[in-house]
């Protein structure tokens, strides 16, 4: 069967040309170490890398929120750590206000430390995060939590909560309030009033109710916010458990990805000099045929 040289060069070239893409392609592979290039290279598999990929990108989400999140809730431990102690010390100046065997001049003493605690109570509840909005006024973070009006203490934020989603259907409580600490705030302010007139005396009924109110009040806030401590403490902990939870199915995750895309070099290099072989071989055939002639034959 005579083979018409044109239909010859047609065949030999396609021949040529599919080895040399795959040749490129096997060089492009070594040269980034992935397997699929292109979805259609392992459809199943480019779908399992775009699953996992998603995924991955979901749990570095959460992750970073856990991270904020545990940022602000050390950050406003600190800061009710700081108003325990200086609710203790009220506690320690009232009961020592309460003791009958006091003389005047020691009561009046006593003002300029409870005054004090008490404006550094209120300047920690007033604390504000370095974007300027108030930390404890539940989600009214433009608004002051704590302020005097009408010669009284109130709260003028909220008690609504903001969440953050920290997994899958999970989200967490990142916000504080000190709904409460007006209380504890006036029934203060009535005993420095009282303590303050250089005439009190220490025996008085009058006296007595006014200090023993302080002490209920302090006791009672110092409750609040040593619960809200424990309650950052214990949602501190189970975020760190949720993260390092996150942290197992991100290196699971990365290392499936990796065994569905990387490039197995080995059998890389073997189909590379298998196509470099076949692509020489075709060249030399290429050559010498073409270099043939019935003419040649007469």
């Amino acid at each position: 069967m005579r083979i018409a040289s044109s239909q010859y060069q047609s065949t030999m070239l396609r021949g040529l040309g599919e080895n040399q893409t795959w040749l490129s392609k096997i060089n492009e592979q070594m040269a980034t170490g992935n397997r699929i290039l292109v979805p259609s290279d392992d459809p199943v598999g480019n779908v399992q890398i775009s699953r996992l990929t998603r995924e991955q990108a979901l749990v570095t989400q959460y992750r970073s929120n856990i991270a904020s999140v545990q940022i602000r809730m050390s950050s406003n431990e600190s800061y009710l750590s700081s108003m325990t102690r200086d609710i203790t010390d009220v506690s320690d100046l009232l009961v020592w206000a309460a003791d009958g065997s006091n003389v005047p001049s020691d009561l009046n003493a006593m003002v300029t430390s409870l005054t004090s605690l008490r404006d550094s109570l209120v300047n920690t509840a007033n604390q504000r995060d370095a974007e300027g909005r108030y930390v404890f006024s539940g989600t009214a973070v433009d608004q002051a939590p704590i302020a005097v009006v009408a010669g009284s203490y109130v709260y003028q934020g909220n008690e609504k909560n903001q969440s953050t989603v920290v997994g899958n259907g999970v989200t967490q409580t990142t916000n504080v309030n000190l709904k409460g600490m007006e209380d504890m705030l006036d029934k203060l302010t009535a005993a420095i009033t009282a303590l303050s007139d250089p005439a009190v005396q220490p025996n008085s009924p009058a006296l007595r109710a006014i200090v023993g109110d302080a002490m209920a009040s302090t006791s009672a806030g110092l409750s609040l916010v040593s619960g809200k401590i424990a309650q950052l403490g214990g949602a501190q902990n189970i975020l760190q458990t949720l993260d390092d939870n996150h942290a197992n199915v991100s290196l699971s995750n990365a290392i499936a990805i990796g065994d569905l895309s990387k490039l197995d070099y080995a059998v890389a290099a073997t189909e590379l000099a298998g196509y470099s072989l076949a692509v020489e071989a075709s060249y030399k055939a290429y050559s010498k045929v073409s270099g043939m002639s019935l003419f040649s034959l007469i």
